[in-house]
């Protein structure tokens, strides 16, 4: 009787243990890569892989980390990996006039995180105060970018700007200069190496009206498989809803794993400028969730980009994006 059981038993657990090699199977596997070193601004999809929601979801997700040695841009459309975490919309504009075949399929972020930061009590308190600068520090990308929209639609000059090499002494020692950042590291690192909170502008608060973070896919994916695309979309909407009103310390013990730089403080202040400033959950989110885009919002900043003689008035900007699988309100039940 006693070996009956034992013999049963065993076969149970063979039969459990192949039931699950088989889910496992099951999972489609997925990599996704971020254009960054991991950090609290990549919360959500670190999220969905800590708490289970991309497995629930049939996803066996890989995060393939970003940064100064990696390019997964370029990786997305050599098929090394299968989504991109873009940057804004300007990326996805450049890739339909190059001819790249790549897609944007959500917006995370409904407010790019670019910032122009100065001294408070120089009289540098207003958006337009800025002009009176002559030391704006500005990087090479921002300067190709955001900048040419501040000079169209704000008569910024080129000549008020220098280069900015990514180190606060410049701005810190000199009570008028303007420097670039972004909204949820450089302010903090002010505050600590310069002992003042610097006057923050978001510059999405201004016009610059670009979505960022976004999730971008090859076009062939859209088109075969796009059950796989609406289940990452959906899972990562849903990680970033939890990661931003629920229990967050899984992935975060995530974050600084691939990231062991990245601290608790940095987190958290990056968390609170988030919700703060309305970067994720602001706007159509309101009405059509997390994650959400409209053609009235791609045709503003195009036109933007086009007055800032970014762009051709004749691109096809709309091949850029698709609404297919957003604006469905994924996740809005988990706002607290």
């Amino acid at each position: 009787m006693l070996g009956k059981t034992i013999g049963a038993a065993a076969m149970g657990l063979a039969l459990s243990v192949s039931i699950g090699a088989a889910a496992a199977e099951d999972l489609a596997k997925v990599r996704f890569g971020t254009n960054w070193l991991a950090q609290a601004e990549h919360g959500g999809f670190y999220q969905a892989v800590a708490d289970g929601t991309y497995r629930k979801y049939g996803l066996d997700v890989e995060i393939v980390q970003g940064g100064p040695q990696a390019n997964n841009g370029i990786a997305l459309p050599a098929g090394k990996i299968d989504f991109y975490m873009g940057g804004n919309m300007i990326e996805g504009f450049s890739a339909v006039k190059e001819g790249v075949p790549i897609v944007t399929v959500a917006a995370i972020f409904q407010k790019e995180p670019q910032i122009l930061m100065s001294h408070p009590g120089v009289g540098m308190d207003t958006f337009e105060d800025l002009k009176k600068s002559n030391d704006i520090l500005i990087g090479a990308d921002l300067m190709a970018s955001g900048y040419q929209w501040m000079k169209a639609a704000y008569g910024f000059k080129e000549e008020q700007t220098k280069p900015y090499n990514f180190n606060p002494a410049p701005f810190l020692a000199d009570k008028m200069a303007v420097q670039q950042g972004y909204l949820t590291s450089e302010p903090l690192a002010v505050e600590k190496e310069g002992g003042f909170k610097p006057n923050v502008f978001l510059l999405a608060d201004y016009g610059f009206d670009t979505y960022s973070t976004t999730i971008v896919t090859r076009g062939e994916t859209v088109e075969k498989q796009p059950g796989l695309v609406q289940k990452f979309v959906d899972a990562s909407i849903i990680g970033w809803m939890n990661y931003l009103h629920g229990d967050n310390a899984a992935a975060n013990a995530l974050i600084k794993k691939d990231n062991p730089d990245m601290t608790d403080e940095q987190i958290a202040y990056s968390i609170a400028q988030m919700k703060a400033y309305g970067i994720v959950e602001s706007g159509d989110t309101a009405t059509l969730g997390v994650g959400a885009m409209t053609d009235a919002r791609m045709k503003s900043f195009f036109d933007k980009m086009v007055q800032a003689g970014l762009f051709a008035a004749d691109l096809d900007y709309k091949k850029s994006y698709t609404l297919q699988f957003v604006n469905r309100k994924v996740g809005s039940d988990l706002a607290k």
